[in-house]
């Protein structure tokens, strides 16, 4: 004969269902978002729109996308650090050279089709045969952008570029060497979408090539960055 369970069984299996969900989102919300590009059609499973003609590009490890420094830049309709109260954003890149302002990674809240104010975005400045690294982020009223035109690298190479926020500063890096850092009040940033190759609004050109990214919703030490590859270097 059918015998209904208790309600305390019933809570309970409920309350164990409650908690492996939160478990669940708790995991999800600390994983890392790793986007090859090695697709000019979808990264990561996100949808590409391509403007003007970015070149898919063999490289020793790999598949990357290589950008003009005039016409090309690839949008994505996500923002992959939304929501992250901490971060570790990172990139893989090779800058070529070119003109002076060069903004070519940027992640913009966005809704119903209307860019907001707050924004992250990797920027260089080419000075010569050289380069230095400008870090940028808007949250709400407040911003830091960190860039040392004295600590320069020369163009045509492979680097990994970080930014890292932990919770009360920021702090920018090319490989593990520290390039500046400092206080940032900041909100966790809304949905929107993202820019490669160029400033979301088309100005800015990046000239060279973009191989990997990783976005984590914590704050890594240098040890756990993402790791060069040994055949770039």
């Amino acid at each position: 004969m059918f015998s209904r369970p208790k309600p305390s069984i019933l809570a309970g299996a409920l309350l164990a269902t409650l908690a492996t969900v939160s478990l669940m989102a708790q995991s999800n919300s600390s994983s890392a978002q790793i986007w090859h590009f090695n697709s000019l059609e979808t990264i990561d499973g996100h949808a590409v729109e391509v403007v003007g003609t970015p070149k898919l590009i063999d490289t020793p490890a790999g598949k990357a996308v290589h950008f003009n420094g005039s016409t090309d830049v690839i949008y994505l309709p996500v923002h992959p650090l939304a929501g992250a109260t901490t971060f570790t954003w990172e990139v893989i890149f090779r800058p070529d050279g070119g003109h002076e302002e060069q903004r070519f990674f940027h992640l913009q809240e966005s809704a119903n089709g209307v860019d907001g104010d707050s924004r992250m975005l990797f920027e260089i400045r080419v000075i010569g045969d050289q380069w230095c690294l400008d870090g940028f982020v808007k949250s709400g009223e407040n911003g830091l952008t960190l860039i040392d035109r004295a600590k320069l690298f020369p163009v045509g190479r492979w680097y990994r570029a970080t930014l890292v926020y932990d919770g009360k500063n920021l702090h920018a890096y090319v490989n593990n060497a520290l390039q500046g850092e400092g206080p940032l009040p900041f909100v966790p940033q809304t949905p929107g979408r993202t820019s490669v190759g160029m400033r979301i609004n088309q100005v800015s050109p990046f000239h060279g090539a973009v191989l990997e990214a990783r976005m984590t919703p914590k704050a890594l030490a240098p040890a756990e960055f993402l790791a060069l590859p040994e055949s770039l270097k």
